[in-house]
């Protein structure tokens, strides 16, 4: 039952996500906009309950299936990229970089804040 209760917390701001992107009629996914109010609410509130870490565990566990549409879609729209292929290379390269720039930069704040907590 705990599970359940985080899967309903997760599909909750899904939908919310969902309604601000309907609403304000934004280019970006409700999944995004929704998990973007999860981690401000987190943040404000300083702690994940218990059912929400244990129902996203069991997604973690099979995060490479959300990859699995994008991958699919380039498969069958390669041809659309056919001379693109340094600007899509290039977007890769820095995407990636800034990604792992910004994971290391928020561990290090995450890693400060906790030992100044005194944990």
């Amino acid at each position: 039952m705990p599970m359940l209760r985080g899967f309903l917390v997760l599909v909750l701001f899904f939908i919310l996500g969902e309604s601000v992107r309907l609403l304000l009629a934004l280019p970006v996914s409700g999944g995004v906009l929704g998990m973007v109010v999860i981690t401000f609410t987190l943040m404000l509130k300083g702690n994940v309950s218990d059912d929400l870490a244990r129902a996203s565990q069991g997604l973690i566990s099979v995060l490479v299936l959300l990859i699995m549409p994008g991958v699919v879609g380039v498969f069958f729209t390669a041809n659309q990229f056919s001379g693109q292929w340094l600007a899509v290379a290039a977007a890769l390269l820095v995407g990636t970089f800034l990604s792992v720039l910004t994971t290391l930069l928020l561990m290090k704040v995450v890693t400060k804040r906790g030992v100044s907590d005194g944990e």
